[in-house]
Parts: C-alpha cells; sequence; structure tokens
C-alpha cells in the first residue's frame, strides 16, 4: 500500500496537536493543520487511525502564521493566543473524555516567553553539525539556530565544531536564566581522558563546566562525572532559587514553570504538615514552607534530593525535611495537604491508595499530561473528592504540550 493524497476538512485539534478530520473511511489526523482548515495532506498506509502531513493547505485559517518547520515543535504554525485556546480545549476534552466530568477550565496561562524559553536541550553529535535528536526523516536534521533554546546556549552551539567534540555521540546543555552561565554535559562510552579534547573546546565555546554521562537506555540513567568546571548553574523557579545540571531533571522554562508553583502553592494554603510527592528537588515544596509547620519532599532520584537539600539548607528553610522513597509507598500519618506532581504516565494505584487512605483533605496536581491527570482526578471523585480549580499553564509555546494546576477537596 501507498501513501495517498487527500482532501481534508479539519474540525479540531486534538492531543499531540494533530487536527482531526473525517471522510467515508473514518478518522483522519494531520500533523500541521489547523482546526477549519481544507488541506491536501499526504496520509500514511497502515493499521490502526490513519495519519498524515499537511502538504497544501486550500483554506488557512485565520490563526495561521508562518511558523519554522522542526521536528520539535508542532503548532508554531498557530499564532501564539490560538495556541493558548488549544490547550485549554486539550483540558477540557480530557476531563469530559476521560473524567467523564462537566467541569470549567480556566483560560491558559501564557509562558512569559514565546521563544527562546528553554534552559536545556540535548543534541546529536554528526559530522556535518548538532542535530535534532527526535527526527521524523532518516537522517538527522542539523539543528543551526535552534529558536527554542535560551541564547546563552545558541551563543555556545554557535562556537562549537563538532570535529572537535569526538568521541561523544551527543552532548547536552542546561543554561541560567539568573546568571546567564551554561554547562554541558557529553555523552559517550569510555574514561573520562578521552574526552579532555572535547571538554576544553566546550570551556572554550564559553560553558562553566563540562560533565561526562554514559550513555544509557533511560535518561541518564548510568553514572555522571564532572570532566571540568562547574557541574551545575544556580535558576530561579518563582521564588525560590536551586541548583541545576545539564543531566539532572528540572523544568526547562523556568520563568513559566515559576508561575504555576506560586499558583501551587496559592492552592495549598495553609497547615501543619504538607507533602510534596515526585518532589524532585523541591522547587514546590519549599514554596510551601511559608504556609505549613512542617513540608516534606519525597523522591526516588538521589541526585534532586541532595540537590534540594543544599539549597534549602543554603536558603534557611528548616521546616523542609527530604525522603528518599517511592510514592507509592508513602504511608505518612498527620497530613494536611499531599502536592503531587507526578511523571507523564500520571500516579500509579499504589500512589493513588495511599493518598485516599492519607488524612490529608486537600489534593493539588500538578500535571504534564491532560490524558493520566484526568483518569486520576475522574478516580478521587468517584471516592468522594471534589474537583475545584483547573488551570492549564504553557511551559512549551511552539509546541501541544500542556500542564495542568488543579485542587481537590475531600
Amino acid at each position: 500500500m501507498s501513501d495517498a493524497l487527500l482532501t481534508l476538512e479539519i474540525e479540531k485539534l486534538v492531543a499531540g496537536g494533530l487536527g482531526l478530520s473525517r471522510d467515508e473511511s473514518g478518522v483522519v489526523l494531520v500533523r500541521g493543520a489547523l482546526p477549519g482548515e481544507r488541506v491536501e495532506a499526504e496520509i500514511r498506509a497502515g493499521r490502526g487511525v490513519r495519519q498524515g502531513v499537511t502538504r497544501r493547505v486550500l483554506t488557512p485559517s485565520p490563526d495561521r502564521v508562518d511558523g519554522p518547520d522542526l521536528p520539535t515543535v508542532d503548532l508554531a504554525h498557530a499564532a501564539y493566543p490560538a495556541q493558548l485556546a488549544y490547550k485549554r480545549g486539550f483540558v477540557e476534552e480530557a476531563l469530559t473524555r476521560i473524567a467523564k466530568l462537566r467541569h470549567p477550565v480556566a483560560e491558559t496561562v501564557p509562558s512569559p516567553r514565546e521563544w527562546r524559553y528553554r534552559n536545556t536541550a540535548q543534541y546529536l553529535v554528526t559530522p556535518a553539525g548538532l542535530a535534532y535528536r527526535e527526527r521524523r526523516g532518516a537522517s538527522p536534521l542539523v539543528v543551526g539556530q535552534d529558536p527554542l533554546v535560551m541564547e546563552a546556549i545558541q551563543a555556545v552551539m554557535d562556537r562549537i565544531d563538532p570535529e572537535q567534540l569526538d568521541p561523544a555521540t551527543e552532548v547536552a546543555f542546561r543554561a541560567s536564566r539568573l546568571t546567564g552561565e551554561v554547562v554541558a554535559a557529553l555523552i559517550g562510552a569510555g574514561e573520562p581522558r578521552v574526552f579532555l579534547r572535547a571538554s576544553d573546546h566546550l570551556m572554550d565555546a564559553g560553558v562553566v563546566g563540562v560533565s561526562l554521562a554514559e550513555p544509557a537506555g533511560r535518561r541518564f540513567g548510568a553514572a555522571v562525572r564532572l570532566i571540568a568546571g562547574e557541574a551545575e548553574v544556580q535558576e530561579t523557579f518563582g521564588r525560590v532559587q536551586v541548583g541545576v545540571t545539564a543531566t539532572g531533571f528540572a523544568q526547562v522554562n523556568p520563568e513559566a514553570a515559576g508561575l504555576a508553583y506560586l499558583r501551587a502553592a496559592e492552592l495549598a494554603g495553609q497547615g501543619t504538615h504538607a507533602v510534596d510527592l515526585y518532589g524532585g528537588s523541591g522547587a514546590i515544596g519549599r514554596h510551601l514552607s511559608p504556609s505549613f509547620t512542617r513540608v516534606t519532599v519525597l523522591d526516588s532520584a538521589p541526585e534532586a534530593l541532595a540537590r534540594g537539600r543544599q539549597a534549602a539548607a543554603l536558603s534557611g528553610e528548616r521546616n523542609v525535611t527530604y525522603r528518599s522513597g517511592d510514592a507509592a509507598r508513602f504511608s505518612e500519618i498527620g497530613v494536611d495537604v499531599i502536592v503531587v506532581d507526578p511523571p507523564r504516565a500520571g500516579l500509579e494505584p499504589e500512589a493513588r491508595e495511599h493518598i485516599q487512605a492519607s488524612t490529608a483533605d486537600r489534593l493539588v496536581y500538578v500535571s504534564c499530561d491532560p490524558a493520566t491527570w484526568a483518569r486520576d482526578v475522574g478516580g478521587f471523585v468517584q471516592r468522594g473528592w471534589k474537583l475545584g480549580s483547573v488551570t492549564p499553564h504553557d511551559f512549551y509555546p511552539q509546541t501541544s504540550h500542556v500542564e495542568v494546576i488543579s485542587v481537590l477537596d475531600r
């Protein structure tokens, strides 16, 4: 079966930034199309729901703009106000379709920056230059200019000769909006000494530190070792400052994340004891510190907990405790408020059970995936919780990703 060229009317956008259309054979999902448009799309043959790519726009939407055609953006062809409206729609649809709830959703809180907001990026090292890891075609796409990364990262990239990074297969960067500094991590197999030339080249290009990460199935699941300079840079998220590394997890849009963390703290209210599950280095938990007698941050990543303890000690937050543990095994008693910011898969069944069995009467749920969030929220509502405010936040302009900040009360 070969690919077919179809003329389609786009009804709406669905998760993933795909335009939904229908013909006599059923649903078709089209990349690069907007609601209300008539497009000519190349449809891939295959099983399941048919998918394709817009090849020609016959009737453009008034929201259509010229955007870069990059594998890292799937909504850059829509004006920014329209992107915010679509993201609100994704959250509304998840609530009605998955949670089976009719509930108001606030307007999407915009990112303070529409471009150049990312403080981190990871690229393949190829002879032709640094290239995008997410690639649609068979061959890597050389980056050149990346319109999503902070200016400080682009400035380093502009000075890099990829041949000098040998034998690294990939390179990762983390920049700080607070200080303007950049740290890098080389990804490759071998002892640190074989990466000294590559490390020197990155330092000459303007980074303040270089680490070495072994290739691993899970992102940076293997050892990370410092080769030169600093391992981390300081960054601000809302009211708190924390060290971030090129390989550790931290939100990629610190200004937008800060707005969300301030909102989460507001929803948490005040009380005796708050618990921040999946807390990482405690960026949300530390926002709760002024309003609670004590705060417990729980996470399974030792690196994040260590950074959090250091940051809390430096800022004098004596009522924040960091504990290593899995959210599913959480069994603390005497909790007023639980804040969760789980990975994309949402809450594991055990975590949902522990929250249900806890003494908490308020749950602040921060999510990066409306579908798994709606599944979990629907389950809590069935078990007697009441859903309060639901606000989408845009951490990833020009893409279809959306974060949700919500609150449930018993």
